[in-house]
C-alpha cells in the first residue's frame, strides 16, 4: 500500500505499536489520546508469546527487560500472611500466571511512544467528537473543534472505546464475567517483598499486592457481581463502595483501604470481553481491546494488542487495497482471538472461591501445580497459549519493496 495519512486513536499499547509499524512504511501517522498527558504507571502486564516476538522485532526486548518489575512469583497467603501455595516465574517455563517479562502498563507504553515519536505525531488532551467515512476519506472533527481528513483511521482504544461505538454502534457485544476489579498504587512496605501476594476472602473476593520497579506497590481488589454500573460512579463513591465490600477482609486489607483516601490513580472496571462480527468498516479498523478485549483473566491482552498491531500494519504494507488488508488481518488474527477469549464464565469462581472450604481446596490444588502428574493438566488453566499464531515476516516484505 502506498504511503497514506493515517490517524490512530489511543496511546496505550496497541496504538503506539501500530503507529511505529505504519510510520516505518512511510505513512504520515498521528496518534490522538484523550488523556491530557502521558499516563505513567498503571498495573502490571505481561509480555509473552507472540507479543514478545513483536517486541523483539521492534528491537525493544532489552529495554523491556531492563524495566520489568522482577516479580519472583505468586504467593497465595492466608489471613496471617502464611504462604499456602507458591508458583514461581519458571514453574511453566516463564509463561505461567507470572511471565518472565512483567512490566507496568505505563512503562511499556512509554517505551513504545519513545520508540516511535521521531516519526509519529502524538496529540494528547483531545479525542474524536464526530467521524464520517465517505468512501474516499475519513472526515474527523476533534473535541477541540479542529477538523482533519485522513485516508485511514485505526481505533486502538480500550474496552469502552467511544470512537468504536460511534462507528459500529449496536454491532458491539460485551460479554460480562460478573467480576469487578479495582487497581491503584500505594506506598511500599517491607512485607511486600518481591512476589505477588494473593489473599482470598470468602464471598468471592480477593486482594492482591504486587511489587513494582518504582518503589511502590500495586493493589488489586476483586469482587464477583453482575454488571451494576459501579464503573460509572464518581471516584469518592467507588472508594466508599470498596471500603464497604472489603471492610471485614482481614490480612493487610485495612492498610490497602486506608490508602484509598490518598490515591490518585484508582481505576475500577467491570471485567469482560468485547466481541464483534467484524473489525473494520470502510476505511476504519479496530485493533487491541477496542476490537477483541479478552479480559485480564485471559492473560492475553498485551499479546493480542501487540500482535494485532503488527499484523494490521503488515497487511496494509502487503496489500495495495485497504479492504483486502483489513480482511487479511482479520483472517490471521481471528483464530488467535477466539482461543484467547475462551475464558469460562466460572473462571472468577475458580480464582476466588466463595467459601473457606473452597479457598482451602484451591490452595491444595495450587500446591500440586508444579508436580509432574499435575503440571500439564493445570497448565491448561494457568498458562495461556500466547504462541498460538505464526506471525508473518513483514520486515522481509518491506526490504523487498524497498529494493
Amino acid at each position: 500500500m502506498k504511503a497514506q495519512n493515517i490517524l490512530v486513536t489511543g496511546a496505550s499499547i496497541a496504538g503506539p505499536a501500530i503507529a511505529y509499524w505504519l510510520s516505518r512504511s512511510g505513512s504520515t501517522v498521528t496518534v490522538v489520546e484523550k488523556a491530557p498527558a502521558f499516563r505513567d504507571g498503571g498495573q502490571t502486564i505481561d509480555v509473552r508469546g507472540a507479543g514478545r516476538t513483536v517486541i523483539q522485532r521492534m528491537g525493544l526486548e532489552d529495554r523491556v527487560r531492563a524495566n520489568t518489575t522482577d516479580e519472583r512469583g505468586i504467593a497465595f497467603v492466608d489471613r496471617s500472611n502464611r504462604t499456602k501455595a507458591f508458583i514461581g516465574v519458571q514453574a511453566f517455563d516463564g509463561e505461567g500466571p507470572i511471565a518472565e517479562l512483567e512490566i507496568l502498563r505505563g512503562e511499556l507504553a512509554k517505551l513504545l511512544i519513545q520508540h516511535s515519536q521521531e516519526r509519529v505525531t502524538y496529540r494528547f488532551g483531545d479525542s474524536i467528537e464526530a467521524i464520517v467515512d465517505d468512501g474516499q476519506q475519513v472526515h474527523v472533527r476533534f473535541e477541540c473543534g479542529d477538523t482533519q481528513d485522513y485516508d485511514l483511521v485505526i481505533v486502538a482504544e480500550g474496552i469502552g472505546s467511544s470512537t468504536r461505538n460511534k462507528v459500529f454502534g449496536n454491532e458491539v457485544q460485551r460479554r460480562s464475567l460478573d467480576l469487578y476489579t479495582a487497581y491503584f498504587t500505594l506506598p511500599r512496605q517491607p512485607s511486600d517483598g518481591d512476589c505477588m501476594r494473593w489473599y482470598n476472602i470468602p464471598g468471592g473476593r480477593c486482594v492482591c499486592l504486587r511489587p513494582d520497579n518504582l518503589g511502590s506497590t500495586r493493589a488489586l481488589l476483586s469482587f464477583q457481581q453482575p454488571p451494576s454500573g459501579y464503573e460509572k460512579l464518581a471516584q469518592d463513591q467507588q472508594k466508599a463502595l470498596l471500603k464497604r465490600i472489603f471492610a471485614d477482609a482481614g490480612w493487610e486489607t485495612a492498610r490497602v483501604l486506608a490508602a484509598l483516601d490518598h490515591t490518585t490513580d484508582l481505576y475500577l472496571e467491570a471485567v469482560g470481553q468485547v466481541k464483534l462480527p467484524r473489525w473494520s468498516k470502510g476505511r476504519i479498523a479496530l485493533v487491541g481491546d477496542a476490537a477483541y478485549c479478552a479480559s485480564p483473566i485471559s492473560g492475553m491482552g498485551t499479546s493480542l494488542g501487540l500482535s494485532g498491531a503488527y499484523v494490521l500494519a503488515g497487511e496494509l504494507l502487503r496489500h495495495d487495497d485497504h479492504a483486502r488488508a483489513f480482511a487479511a488481518y482479520e483472517q490471521l488474527m481471528r483464530p488467535y482471538v477466539t482461543q484467547a477469549q475462551k475464558v469460562p464464565k466460572f473462571a472468577p469462581r475458580l480464582a476466588s472461591p466463595h467459601s473457606r472450604f473452597g479457598i482451602g481446596l484451591g490452595h491444595a490444588v495450587l500446591r500440586l501445580a508444579t508436580a509432574p502428574g499435575f503440571k500439564r493438566l493445570l497448565g491448561t488453566f494457568l498458562s495461556p497459549n500466547a504462541d498460538a499464531i505464526t506471525l508473518p515476516d513483514y520486515e522481509a516484505l518491506q526490504q523487498t519493496r524497498a529494493g
